[in-house]
């Protein structure tokens, strides 16, 4: 795709910054109180600048960026302050006028893949319908276009991919379709609310080099909020740090993610996790403000999680998968010939000891997510045999016996806006396996055990009486792993579990989880695409290319001696913070 210059309001010679917030503040009114989620937030983005905006979910990050566009969640409204585009306020315009601003002008880049893309329009009639709306080229340019812009974000196949519907892609793919999108009109401002979230290195990289060349070629502006701060060092110029709708430190990137000045920022930057060694514990963001939401340990010999369950201990290994293939179908037809299938998983094997962390990593699209599922008996595998415990779960029929087994294994699904009932308060969300499996004796038993289970994941018990879009996403991923320890697994299914999490609260699941994993003995298949977060949490990984099994080794091998070329591709692109 051609690069060109934006068109632009901006005076000719104006010293206004490209983007300026000033004395943000947005409020959201409810039943029990008015909630602050932005108070007094001042920032300025110049042509050029890739602004990185950092901070624990909930800290009000992703509020700023929905002020900035217009598109607060009602009833969120913007109480007081200016939000200016090349010197013009925009946030006092009419309704249409902000339509127009909105991906011709400023970009956008949502957090949640799934909900920002209609489920109904292929890719291509949504880049074609976003073209159309905002620039002056014909409907065939604009198909030409798709498919040029798919390939720069990298989906492979794209003049037959562009076809297919959101569903038909993995969540990484769908986040690149995203940033297609965003950049589709070449818009003055980018605003990347965790762009990168679901993407693996090679991918990841791939997509800020392109962010990057967009910005110092076109003059753009870029405001990124990720909690990756590796990704904030390698990309942004200068970086701003929120506590609790508050800004606490604004400056250069080197400066601030190296010699912070204040204590949150210092706290937050210790406890990302070291790409080049292995560490017993995550260490936790302490401040002197903070809200008390740390794990704590568990007494698992007196605690409802560590009661004797009827597993039995069995020989071998507690999970084997043999031969696994899955296909997808991209292109149906009533005639065989023309149909067109894609391979998610194409002969793969391996096992997963009693007790063992087992990590599974790869790009987005590799198959990993897809080995999840038929694992969980999500998906049906073409061919291939899921043995757990000693039984066969592909040729089970008995619906007492698969609700049996699936008591014992549990998955987080990498995505926790899509994977919580919205019209369900967070209390049943959470209670509703214990109820199906019959696991408490009372609902006051029922009501005890989700209260302590949100107490445990940091959330607290008086969460149980909200629901999900009271929450933000690291919060709602925090809801995801109550429910699936709620049945007291043997087995859990960790599908990104941390991909929504800031560092913060990664480090306070990631050692709740290692808490259970030892204590209780669980055992659990890992996938994430952060390999640092692999590194600390897992005795052998699997490398997943293309719906191969690539690469199985104990991790520090892996890591320190890797044999597959991917593999070694994959480790050389990990973001690293680099000491001053």
């Amino acid at each position: 795709m051609q690069v060109t210059g934006p068109t632009t309001t901006r005076a000719a010679g104006s010293d206004a910054p490209l983007l300026e917030i000033r004395d943000l503040r947005v409020e959201f009114p409810s039943r029990r109180g008015t909630v602050v989620a932005a108070q007094g937030v001042s920032l300025t983005l110049q042509p050029g600048e890739i602004l990185g905006v950092v901070g624990e979910s909930g800290a009000g990050k992703s509020t700023v960026a929905y002020a900035t566009i217009g598109l607060l969640e009602p009833p969120g409204r913007m109480a007081a302050g200016e939000i200016r585009l090349g010197g013009e306020r925009i946030d006092i315009l009419p309704p249409e006028a902000m339509r127009r601003i909105r991906g011709k002008r400023i970009g956008m880049v949502f957090q949640d893949p799934l909900t920002s893309l209609d489920p109904l329009m292929t890719v291509e009639e949504q880049l074609v319908e976003t073209m159309l709306t905002h620039l002056p080229i014909s409907e065939r340019e604009a198909k030409t276009r798709a498919v040029e812009l798919l390939e720069q974000v990298g989906i492979p196949d794209a003049a037959t991919r562009v076809k297919n519907y959101p569903h038909q892609f993995s969540g990484g793919m769908r986040q690149r379709v995203v940033i297609a999108l965003a950049i589709c009109c070449e818009p003055e401002v980018l605003l990347a609310d965790e762009p990168t979230t679901a993407l693996d290195v090679s991918i990841q990289a791939q997509i800020l080099d392109l962010l990057k060349r967009l910005v110092r070629e076109r003059g753009m502006g870029m405001l990124i909020i990720t909690h990756d701060m590796g990704v904030i060092y390698e990309i942004t110029d200068r970086v701003a740090v929120m506590y609790r709708s508050h800004l606490v430190e604004v400056g250069p990137s080197d400066k601030v993610l190296t010699r912070p000045d204040h204590p949150y920022t210092r706290s937050l930057i210790a406890a990302v996790p070291p790409p080049d060694r292995r560490i017993d514990r995550f260490p936790l963001v302490e401040y002197i403000e903070s809200a008390g939401t740390a794990t704590r340990k568990l007494d698992l010999a007196s605690h409802w999680l560590g009661k004797a369950r009827d597993f039995g201990a069995g020989d071998g290994p507690l999970l084997r998968l043999e031969h696994l293939t899955m296909r997808f179908l991209t292109r149906p037809s009533l005639i065989p010939s023309r149909r067109r299938w894609m391979t998610a998983v194409d002969d793969v094997s391996f096992d997963i000891r009693p007790g063992e962390v087992f990590g599974l990593v790869g790009e987005s699209g590799s198959g990993k997510s897809t080995i999840a599922r038929i694992i969980t008996g999500l998906y049906r595998p073409e061919a291939g045999r899921v043995i757990f415990a000693g039984t066969d779960m592909t040729s089970l029929k008995s619906r007492r016996e698969i609700n049996r087994l699936r008591r014992q294994m549990q998955m987080i699904f990498q995505d926790p806006y899509s994977s919580l009932n919205p019209r369900m308060k967070v209390g049943d969300i959470v209670a509703e396996p214990i109820r199906f499996h019959r696991l408490a004796e009372s609902e006051a038993e029922v009501r005890r055990i989700v209260a302590d289970l949100l107490e445990h994941v940091g959330l607290g018990a008086r969460a149980a009486l909200r629901y999900p879009h009271e929450f933000s996403g690291g919060q709602r991923q925090r809801i995801s792993i109550a429910r699936a320890l709620a049945t007291r697994p043997r087995f859990l299914v960790c599908d990104e579990p941390t991909s929504a999490l800031d560092v913060s609260i990664q480090a306070q699941i990631l050692n709740l989880l290692k808490d259970l994993q030892e204590e209780l003995g669980l055992t659990m298949l890992f996938i994430s695409h952060d390999l640092p977060v692999i590194r600390q949490m897992c005795d052998r990984v699997g490398v997943m290319q293309r719906g191969k099994l690539v690469e199985l080794a104990e991790t520090e091998t892996l890591f320190e001696a890797p044999q597959h070329d991917y593999t070694r591709h994959l480790l050389a692109l990990m973001p690293r913070m680099r000491a001053a």
